[in-house]
Protein backbone atom coordinates (compact mmCIF):
# COMPACT_ATOMS: atom_id res chain seq x y z
CA UNK A 1 0.00 0.00 0.00
CA UNK A 2 1.18 3.51 -0.77
CA UNK A 3 1.02 6.05 2.03
CA UNK A 4 -0.79 9.38 1.53
CA UNK A 5 2.65 10.95 0.96
CA UNK A 6 3.54 8.40 -1.70
CA UNK A 7 3.30 8.76 -5.48
CA UNK A 8 -0.04 8.75 -7.26
CA UNK A 9 -0.80 6.18 -9.93
CA UNK A 10 -0.37 8.90 -12.53
CA UNK A 11 3.09 9.73 -11.19
CA UNK A 12 4.06 6.06 -11.26
CA UNK A 13 2.81 5.77 -14.84
CA UNK A 14 4.91 8.76 -15.92
CA UNK A 15 7.93 7.25 -14.18
CA UNK A 16 7.39 3.88 -15.87
CA UNK A 17 7.29 5.51 -19.30
CA UNK A 18 10.62 7.25 -18.70
CA UNK A 19 14.19 5.97 -18.82
CA UNK A 20 15.45 4.31 -15.65
CA UNK A 21 17.50 7.38 -14.72
CA UNK A 22 14.77 9.90 -15.44
CA UNK A 23 12.15 7.69 -13.79
CA UNK A 24 14.05 7.60 -10.53
CA UNK A 25 14.74 11.32 -10.68
CA UNK A 26 10.97 11.82 -10.82
CA UNK A 27 10.21 9.29 -8.10
CA UNK A 28 13.01 10.35 -5.73
CA UNK A 29 11.07 12.83 -3.52
CA UNK A 30 8.47 10.16 -2.69
CA UNK A 31 10.54 7.00 -3.04
CA UNK A 32 10.80 6.36 0.70
CA UNK A 33 7.00 6.21 0.87
CA UNK A 34 6.78 3.36 -1.65
CA UNK A 35 7.20 -0.41 -1.20
CA UNK A 36 10.36 -0.21 -3.32
CA UNK A 37 12.50 1.14 -0.47
CA UNK A 38 14.35 -1.67 1.29
CA UNK A 39 12.61 -1.95 4.68
CA UNK A 40 14.36 -1.82 8.02
CA UNK A 41 13.26 -5.40 8.71
CA UNK A 42 15.77 -6.40 6.00
CA UNK A 43 18.44 -3.77 6.69
CA UNK A 44 18.71 -4.53 10.42
CA UNK A 45 19.46 -8.29 10.03
CA UNK A 46 22.04 -7.50 7.35
CA UNK A 47 23.76 -5.03 9.67
CA UNK A 48 23.79 -7.58 12.49
CA UNK A 49 25.31 -10.24 10.23
CA UNK A 50 27.99 -7.89 8.92
CA UNK A 51 28.97 -6.80 12.43
CA UNK A 52 30.01 -10.41 13.01
CA UNK A 53 32.05 -10.52 9.80
CA UNK A 54 33.98 -7.24 10.11
CA UNK A 55 35.69 -5.09 11.06
CA UNK A 56 35.51 -2.85 8.00
CA UNK A 57 37.07 0.53 7.38
CA UNK A 58 35.62 2.20 4.26
CA UNK A 59 32.27 1.25 2.73
CA UNK A 60 30.37 1.84 -0.52
CA UNK A 61 26.61 1.58 -1.04
CA UNK A 62 26.26 0.57 -4.70
CA UNK A 63 23.14 1.99 -6.38
CA UNK A 64 22.36 3.67 -3.08
CA UNK A 65 19.09 5.32 -4.11
CA UNK A 66 17.81 7.49 -1.29
CA UNK A 67 20.39 6.05 1.09
CA UNK A 68 18.62 3.32 3.06
CA UNK A 69 21.73 1.13 2.94
CA UNK A 70 24.01 3.87 4.19
CA UNK A 71 22.73 3.22 7.70
CA UNK A 72 24.08 -0.33 7.46
CA UNK A 73 27.51 1.00 6.49
CA UNK A 74 27.39 3.49 9.36
CA UNK A 75 26.91 0.60 11.78
CA UNK A 76 29.73 -1.61 10.50
CA UNK A 77 32.35 0.72 8.96
CA UNK A 78 34.81 2.75 11.01
CA UNK A 79 35.94 4.93 8.10
CA UNK A 80 34.27 6.85 5.32
CA UNK A 81 30.89 5.96 3.85
CA UNK A 82 30.12 6.59 0.17
CA UNK A 83 26.91 6.28 -1.83
CA UNK A 84 26.93 5.95 -5.60
CA UNK A 85 23.91 6.14 -7.91
CA UNK A 86 23.21 7.37 -11.44
CA UNK A 87 20.07 9.30 -10.41
CA UNK A 88 20.79 12.85 -9.31
CA UNK A 89 17.34 13.04 -7.74
CA UNK A 90 17.91 9.99 -5.57
CA UNK A 91 21.32 11.28 -4.47
CA UNK A 92 19.79 14.61 -3.50
CA UNK A 93 17.33 12.87 -1.18
CA UNK A 94 20.08 10.65 0.24
CA UNK A 95 22.27 13.67 0.95
CA UNK A 96 19.44 15.24 2.93
CA UNK A 97 19.20 12.16 5.12
CA UNK A 98 22.93 11.75 5.73
CA UNK A 99 24.86 14.89 4.81
CA UNK A 100 28.07 13.54 6.36
CA UNK A 101 28.39 10.74 3.80
CA UNK A 102 30.04 11.25 0.41
CA UNK A 103 27.99 10.92 -2.78
CA UNK A 104 29.05 10.23 -6.34
CA UNK A 105 26.84 10.21 -9.40
CA UNK A 106 28.04 7.36 -11.59
CA UNK A 107 27.02 4.28 -13.53
CA UNK A 108 27.56 1.04 -11.60
CA UNK A 109 29.09 -0.41 -14.78
CA UNK A 110 31.75 2.33 -14.84
CA UNK A 111 32.69 3.10 -11.24
CA UNK A 112 35.15 5.98 -10.82
CA UNK A 113 37.14 4.44 -7.96
CA UNK A 114 40.25 2.41 -7.48
CA UNK A 115 40.59 -0.36 -4.84
CA UNK A 116 39.73 1.86 -1.88
CA UNK A 117 36.83 0.07 -0.13
CA UNK A 118 36.69 -2.78 2.36
CA UNK A 119 32.96 -3.39 1.98
CA UNK A 120 30.45 -2.86 -0.81
CA UNK A 121 26.74 -3.39 -0.15
CA UNK A 122 23.74 -3.16 -2.42
CA UNK A 123 20.02 -3.44 -1.77
CA UNK A 124 17.29 -4.05 -4.32
CA UNK A 125 19.22 -2.81 -7.36
CA UNK A 126 20.02 -5.96 -9.31
CA UNK A 127 16.78 -6.00 -11.27
CA UNK A 128 18.15 -3.06 -13.24
CA UNK A 129 20.84 -5.25 -14.81
CA UNK A 130 20.23 -7.94 -17.41
CA UNK A 131 22.18 -11.21 -16.98
CA UNK A 132 24.65 -10.30 -19.72
CA UNK A 133 25.77 -7.35 -17.58
CA UNK A 134 26.59 -9.37 -14.46
CA UNK A 135 30.26 -10.01 -15.43
CA UNK A 136 30.85 -6.28 -15.96
CA UNK A 137 28.96 -5.34 -12.79
CA UNK A 138 30.82 -7.80 -10.58
CA UNK A 139 34.08 -6.88 -12.24
CA UNK A 140 33.50 -3.25 -11.32
CA UNK A 141 32.80 -4.20 -7.71
CA UNK A 142 35.99 -6.23 -7.55
CA UNK A 143 37.91 -3.28 -8.98
CA UNK A 144 36.88 -0.95 -6.13
CA UNK A 145 37.55 -3.44 -3.30
CA UNK A 146 40.85 -3.81 -1.54
CA UNK A 147 42.25 -7.38 -1.52
CA UNK A 148 40.15 -9.36 0.92
CA UNK A 149 37.33 -6.81 0.72
CA UNK A 150 33.75 -8.04 0.66
CA UNK A 151 30.67 -7.50 -1.46
CA UNK A 152 27.49 -8.23 0.49
CA UNK A 153 23.81 -8.20 -0.42
CA UNK A 154 20.62 -9.97 0.73
CA UNK A 155 19.08 -12.43 -1.70
CA UNK A 156 15.55 -13.72 -0.98
CA UNK A 157 14.68 -17.29 -1.83
CA UNK A 158 12.66 -17.53 -5.05
CA UNK A 159 8.91 -17.72 -4.74
CA UNK A 160 7.60 -21.26 -5.10
CA UNK A 161 5.98 -21.99 -8.49
CA UNK A 162 2.25 -21.49 -8.27
CA UNK A 163 2.38 -19.31 -5.17
CA UNK A 164 0.94 -15.80 -5.04
CA UNK A 165 4.44 -14.33 -4.97
CA UNK A 166 5.46 -16.38 -7.99
CA UNK A 167 2.54 -15.16 -10.09
CA UNK A 168 3.01 -11.57 -8.93
CA UNK A 169 6.68 -11.63 -9.94
CA UNK A 170 5.92 -13.32 -13.23
CA UNK A 171 3.17 -10.80 -13.96
CA UNK A 172 5.41 -7.82 -13.18
CA UNK A 173 8.22 -9.23 -15.32
CA UNK A 174 5.81 -9.83 -18.21
CA UNK A 175 4.39 -6.29 -18.02
CA UNK A 176 7.91 -4.83 -18.11
CA UNK A 177 8.86 -6.93 -21.12
CA UNK A 178 5.76 -5.84 -23.02
CA UNK A 179 6.40 -2.21 -22.06
CA UNK A 180 9.97 -2.41 -23.33
CA UNK A 181 8.89 -4.08 -26.55
CA UNK A 182 6.58 -1.21 -27.48
CA UNK A 183 8.10 1.85 -25.79
CA UNK A 184 11.45 3.61 -25.79
CA UNK A 185 13.58 4.31 -23.86
CA UNK A 186 13.57 0.97 -22.05
CA UNK A 187 13.00 0.69 -18.32
CA UNK A 188 15.02 -2.29 -17.13
CA UNK A 189 13.54 -3.88 -14.02
CA UNK A 190 13.60 -7.68 -14.15
CA UNK A 191 14.12 -9.43 -10.82
CA UNK A 192 13.37 -13.03 -11.81
CA UNK A 193 16.70 -13.64 -13.66
CA UNK A 194 18.83 -12.81 -10.58
CA UNK A 195 19.14 -16.39 -9.31
CA UNK A 196 21.55 -17.68 -6.69
CA UNK A 197 23.19 -20.36 -8.85
CA UNK A 198 23.87 -17.90 -11.66
CA UNK A 199 25.07 -15.21 -9.27
CA UNK A 200 27.49 -17.58 -7.53
CA UNK A 201 28.94 -18.69 -10.86
CA UNK A 202 29.42 -15.13 -12.09
CA UNK A 203 30.95 -13.96 -8.81
CA UNK A 204 33.41 -16.86 -8.86
CA UNK A 205 34.36 -16.03 -12.44
CA UNK A 206 34.88 -12.37 -11.44
CA UNK A 207 37.41 -13.36 -8.75
CA UNK A 208 35.33 -13.78 -5.59
CA UNK A 209 34.97 -16.51 -2.99
CA UNK A 210 31.29 -16.76 -2.09
CA UNK A 211 29.75 -17.60 1.28
CA UNK A 212 26.09 -17.62 2.28
CA UNK A 213 24.78 -16.54 5.68
CA UNK A 214 21.19 -17.18 6.74
CA UNK A 215 19.21 -14.22 8.03
CA UNK A 216 17.07 -16.07 10.60
CA UNK A 217 15.13 -12.94 11.57
CA UNK A 218 13.46 -13.11 8.15
CA UNK A 219 12.08 -16.58 8.76
CA UNK A 220 12.15 -19.96 7.09
CA UNK A 221 10.30 -21.61 4.24
CA UNK A 222 8.16 -24.71 4.91
CA UNK A 223 11.13 -26.97 4.08
CA UNK A 224 13.28 -25.25 6.73
CA UNK A 225 15.51 -23.30 4.33
CA UNK A 226 15.99 -19.55 4.92
CA UNK A 227 13.61 -17.10 3.32
CA UNK A 228 16.56 -14.80 2.76
CA UNK A 229 20.33 -15.23 2.75
CA UNK A 230 23.15 -12.74 2.88
CA UNK A 231 25.54 -13.32 0.00
CA UNK A 232 29.10 -12.37 1.03
CA UNK A 233 31.63 -12.40 -1.79
CA UNK A 234 35.26 -11.92 -0.75
CA UNK A 235 37.73 -10.59 -3.29
CA UNK A 236 40.53 -13.04 -4.10
CA UNK A 237 44.03 -11.68 -4.57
Amino acid sequence: MFTPQGPTLRELAVQAMSSVERGYDLLAPKFDHTPFRTPDLVLDPVARALRGLGPYEDGLDLCCGTGAGLGVLREVCAGRVVGVDFSAGMLEVARGGDPAASYVRADALALPFGPVFDLVVSFGAFGHFVPGEYPALFGQVRQVLRPGGQFAFPLPAPARPGSRGYWAMLGFDSVMRVRNAVWRPPFVMYYRPFKLADVRRELDAAGFDVALHALPELGERPDGTPRCRLVVATRRG
